[in-house]
């Protein structure tokens, strides 16, 4: 699954991990930030969390990283 990382005001590709953090089917419902304007990019910071705990595997490229659950 591609990670997608985009900026808050830009619209998230259909697909890919940033979409399912701003996905209401997602267990938070919706949004994964609190507050307006500091939500992040949850494509570019979760992945590589989710590989240190062991809990996926993320590719290192240039551009377009992929992620796979283990």
């Amino acid at each position: 699954m591609e990670l997608g990382s985009a900026d808050e005001q830009k619209p998230a590709k259909d697909g890919t991990v940033e979409a399912w953090g701003r996905s209401e089917k997602n267990p938070v419902g919706g949004w994964y930030g609190l507050k307006k304007g500091l939500r992040g990019r949850f494509g570019m910071y979760i992945p590589p969390l989710m590989e240190k705990l062991g809990l996926a595997e993320v590719t290192h490229d240039a551009k377009g990283n992929k992620m796979k659950a283990k």
